[in-house]
């Protein structure tokens, strides 16, 4: 087995691939791409992971690839809410569809008498004819299954369709009902079939070079999958193989980057949900033990402020007409609205001068190309205080 890599080392090699180190010279498509998609159960984080990874990004450019249909918004990897690569969408889909059907069996005692077949095939039929909310797909299929469970009804169809949402959902200064198609529908082309074992390997590579290094564990938490570990054994002898302080068996891609432990990493502002903090099994390689829990209230994230490189604290956007409110209202343009822009922090401990200027820097840049000043010519305004005050 390999050498030892310490917290600080495997947290600055997973911001590195992250793009987490320094904003990266991509495209918003590359950078989806490479990132094996943006968690986004709400609208705006895959907008906010972007600008925190990207050199010069704006909203506008996620959202001319949503409205181009070259990304799309669907269920994959966890049972939640991707923003995908059209490509990615086609063959990541089949990857965890197994992992959907088993997910309809934890609700097989609303379905009884339901030809699941059936239900997929006249579903399938009903979205294509034209988008369709899940609830006017749930009350289609009570049609058909009056005794049914409603909820259980709308959970077999999410996952035996691979059903994305329409635009303008998920559309930077847009608003949209959330209205289901099937992805085939959506981009004219149909998914894989059944994912050959290269597929899987294919992923693995790709995910190790998202998020590596990376035990068998940490990739079937990103993927929601089990049994991976045959297909780590497939690609051992193409991989590096390390070792975590408690000698968990990490596996990395021979020639990817891992910094050095002491590789300065500036503060970043990151949304809820980001992938960052939710693809490993263990996470103290971003989040300190002791901050464990700290970054969710119920099953609600937090958006999180890194300081170098670990989860710090906690942010909130505001403005005058939205005080301490969670969302501020959006313009045309898709930018935040709504008088002065600002920024609350809430730190959990101490931190030096010269990172509390960075922070304000990050901030205020972060205000200035997602959000709108008032038009006085003032400074946003980054706060430190509780975010609930």
């Amino acid at each position: 087995m390999g050498s030892v890599l310490d917290t600080r080392s495997l947290n600055r090699a997973t911001l590195a691939r992250q793009l987490l180190l320094s904003r990266a010279a991509l495209s918003a498509e590359e950078a989806v791409a490479h990132l094996l998609g943006l968690q986004a159960q709400n609208v705006k984080p895959p907008y906010f992971q972007l600008h925190a990874r990207l050199e010069g990004f704006r909203p506008a450019a996620l959202a001319q690839l949503m409205e181009s249909r070259k990304v799309v918004r669907m269920v994959t990897m966890r049972s939640t809410i991707h923003t995908h690569t059209a490509h990615d969408a086609l063959t990541l889909r089949p990857l965890v569809q197994a992992a959907r059907d088993r997910e309809v069996g934890a609700f097989r005692k609303g379905l009884v008498g339901v030809d699941l077949e059936r239900l997929g095939e006249l579903a399938r039929a009903f979205v294509e004819a034209e988008p369709r909310t899940m609830g006017e797909i749930r009350e289609e299929l009570l049609t058909h299954w009056p005794a049914a469970d409603p909820q259980s009804l709308s959970v077999a169809a999410r996952c035996r369709l691979p059903l994305v949402q329409v635009t303008p959902r998920g559309v930077w200064g847009r608003s949209g009902q959330v209205r289901l198609t099937t992805l085939e529908q959506w981009l004219g082309r149909p998914p894989g079939a059944e994912p050959p074992a290269h597929s899987v390997d294919d992923t693995v590579l790709r995910y190790l070079g998202a998020f590596g290094p990376a035990s068998v564990k940490d990739m079937q938490t990103w993927a929601g999958l089990t049994r991976l570990r045959e297909a780590f054994e497939r690609l051992r002898p193409r991989l590096a193989a390390f070792r975590d302080e408690n000698g968990v068996e990490l596996f990395d891609l021979p020639d990817a980057p891992r910094p050095d432990a002491d590789t300065p990493a500036p503060p970043r502002f990151l949304p809820e949900f980001d992938n960052l903090l939710l693809s490993h099994a263990d996470r103290t390689r971003v989040i300190p033990a002791e901050l464990k829990g700290r970054t969710w209230t119920g099953n609600q994230a937090h958006r999180t402020l890194l300081v170098d490189g670990f989860v710090a604290g906690l942010w909130r956007w505001e403005d005058k007409q939205n005080k301490g409110g969670e969302e501020a209202k959006e313009g045309k343009d898709g930018k935040e609205q709504g008088g002065e822009a600002s920024i609350a922090v809430e730190l959990f401990g101490k931190v030096s001068t010269a990172q509390k200027e960075h922070i304000v820097a990050e901030g205020e840049r972060m205000i200035a190309e997602m959000g709108e000043t008032d038009g006085t010519g003032r400074r946003p305004s980054v706060r430190f205080g509780s975010i609930h005050g």
